[in-house]
This record gives C-alpha cells, sequence and structure tokens, in this order.
C-alpha cells in the first residue's frame, strides 16, 4: 500500500511506516503523478483534490485532517467509488480560543463592555456551537443564524441575517465555503452595518469580499474588523491588513490540541479505508506543552504584519499554542 500525505500534518510521521510505503509533500505540490499508484492521501487544505489530481489513479480513500473540505470535489470522489473524510469539529475549541481572544482585545481597545453587547453568531456547527457556549456568558445577548440548522433544530432560536445585521454588535461567522456563501458580507451586506459594529471572521477567507470591507473600514461605516481567513491566500491584500484591528494568518484552529485530534481522526480514518486494524483506535500518544500557557491573539498579529509575505511560513511553522486560555484585557 502506498499513502501520500500532506508534510505539514503535525504528529503523523512514523505511524503509518509498519504498514505501507508512506510518502510526505508539500501540500501545495501534491500532483497527479505523486498520487497514480497511492491507495489514500492525507491532506489539508493546499490541497485541491479533484479529477486534474485523481483521474487514472488507484486512490480509494481521501482524508483531509481539517473541519473544512471546499478543497476536495465530494462529488467526483463519490461517483468514482472514492471515500472521502474531513475532521468535523476537530479544532472548534481552538476557532473559540481565537474569537475569545479577539472579541475580548476588540472590547477593550473600542472601549466596550461585552454584557452590554449583542452577538450573533452565523454558523452554528461544531465551531459556532462552542462560540455559544463561551459567549453565553459573556454577552448580554447572543443571537443565532444558521438557515440549513433552523429547519430541523427546534432546541433553539434562529434568525435571519437581516436581524443579525441590525441588531448585534459583534458579528462572527463560521460558515462553510460554498455557492450560497461566497461573498455572504458582500458590498450590500456590508453596507447594512453601521458605525458601532464589529466583524470577525475565521471560517474561510472567500466568505467575506475583501475589497467591500477595506472600503467600509477606510470610510469608517463599520467600527472594526478582525480577519483570521484571507481571499486569494497566501497572497493577501496587505492594504486590507492594514486596516483591521486584528489580523492572523489561518491559524485560528492552529492549537496543538485541535491539530492532534484532527490528525487522529485522519488517521483513523485512513486505517477503516486500508483495512489497517491496529490503527482503528489510534490517537496521538503525547501532545508538546506551550511556552506560555495563556493564548494572547496579539501576537499572532504582530507575526503577519511584520512579516504578510511570509503567510505560508507562519502557519507552517506556528509555535505550540494550547487550550483553552486566553488573554483577557
Amino acid at each position: 500500500m502506498k499513502i501520500v500525505c500532506d508534510d505539514k500534518i503535525p504528529f503523523l510521521k512514523g505511524v503509518f511506516e509498519p504498514y505501507a510505503q508512506v510518502v510526505y509533500l508539500p501540500g501545495a505540490q501534491i500532483a497527479a503523478a505523486d498520487v497514480r499508484d497511492a491507495d489514500a492521501l492525507i491532506v489539508r487544505t493546499r490541497t485541491r483534490v479533484d479529477a486534474a489530481l485523481l483521474e487514472g489513479s488507484r486512490v480509494r480513500a481521501v482524508v483531509t485532517a481539517t473541519i473544512g473540505f471546499d478543497h476536495i470535489d465530494t462529488q467526483y470522489c463519490e461517483s468514482h467509488g472514492i471515500v472521502w473524510t474531513n475532521a468535523p469539529g476537530c479544532n472548534a475549541a481552538s476557532v473559540c480560543q481565537w474569537v475569545a481572544s479577539t472579541v475580548e482585545y476588540l472590547a477593550h481597545r473600542h472601549g466596550l463592555a461585552l454584557r452590554e453587547l449583542r452577538l450573533g453568531i452565523v454558523g452554528v456547527g461544531n465551531v459556532g456551537g462552542k462560540v455559544l457556549d463561551w459567549a453565553s456568558g459573556q454577552f448580554r445577548q447572543c443571537l443565532l443564524c444558521d438557515p440549513p440548522r433552523a429547519e430541523w433544530d427546534k432546541d433553539r432560536v434562529y434568525v435571519d441575517l437581516d436581524t443579525i445585521l441590525r441588531d448585534c454588535d459583534v458579528i462572527t461567522l463560521h460558515v462553510p465555503l460554498a455557492a450560497d456563501t461566497f461573498h455572504l458580507f458582500d458590498a450590500q451586506r456590508l453596507a447594512q452595518m453601521s458605525s458601532g459594529q464589529l466583524l470577525l471572521n475565521s471560517s474561510r477567507g472567500e466568505v467575506v469580499d475583501g475589497d467591500a470591507l477595506r472600503s467600509c473600514l477606510e470610510n469608517h461605516s463599520i467600527m472594526g474588523a478582525a480577519l483570521d481567513v484571507w481571499e486569494h491566500e497566501p497572497a493577501i491584500s496587505q492594504s486590507l491588513m492594514h486596516r483591521l484591528d486584528v489580523a492572523t494568518p489561518h491559524i485560528a484552529g492552529y492549537s496543538a490540541d485541535g491539530k492532534a485530534t484532527g490528525t487522529s481522526m485522519a488517521v483513523r480514518a485512513v486505517a477503516k479505508a486500508l483495512g489497517i486494524s491496529d490503527l482503528l483506535n489510534w490517537r496521538v500518544p503525547c501532545i508538546p506543552a506551550a511556552e506560555d500557557p495563556v493564548y494572547d491573539v496579539l501576537r499572532d498579529d504582530a507575526a503577519l504584519r511584520a512579516h504578510p509575505e511570509d503567510f505560508e511560513a507562519l502557519r507552517s511553522n506556528y509555535p505550540v499554542r494550547r487550550e483553552p486560555l486566553y488573554r483577557k484585557y
């Protein structure tokens, strides 16, 4: 058996070697020639998994060690009998930690008291649910927007996006990237926001129209914004970055705990697909300690502002970060 892996997936090297030939490659460089004789792929978001990559290969399982799976052509996989799996919820607590630290800083910077504010959570899946658990004890009120979930979840009250835009002081986005969420916050929706509102995006960069957001910030038509995800990564807009309150290099979900969970889920999924019984219950055995147990989003903000051209390197060489503590301002 042969398994091709993104070489930046942590805790993975050595796990499959007793059972298969394992090849590690930079995710963005994995090509059709590399996977032609592979049985499984373990990737992250930097590998586009579609017909161009898989056609003519013997790949029978594609696993991404990430929550998002918009980089995988799932229809192609399913129509060709290729099992695909993501790692839902693996870094939800990590993203929540980023949101908490960012919100605390924004409130401090703008002289706001969280208990007087309404929070709008757009997307209430694994990540949005964690944010709700944290925010329920912090904000005056939390409003939820998730049209697909609202159809079956009768235990919570959901509102539409127009209500979020009208009534919430802070809006945080936790939606997958799909046709109906591409530029969900476009120029028209951003124009509905006011100079007293803050916007956070840690979902997918394309959910927010970056040019429109920059114009809003330049015109002071919203109070401020924080981005962890960007359009056109890794070639991010530095003019937009300079207008943001918080700018980080797509690392909200990069806690060591979240990475370990994602890798563990990926290993078990490949083991199931390839029939490697010894690894069906495998977990990362040891997670290293962080130098600083308290997470401060401003460290990541400072790193990106100092070297925006090193976006990918900042992600690849991200220091150990543990959950759940975060800096309160």
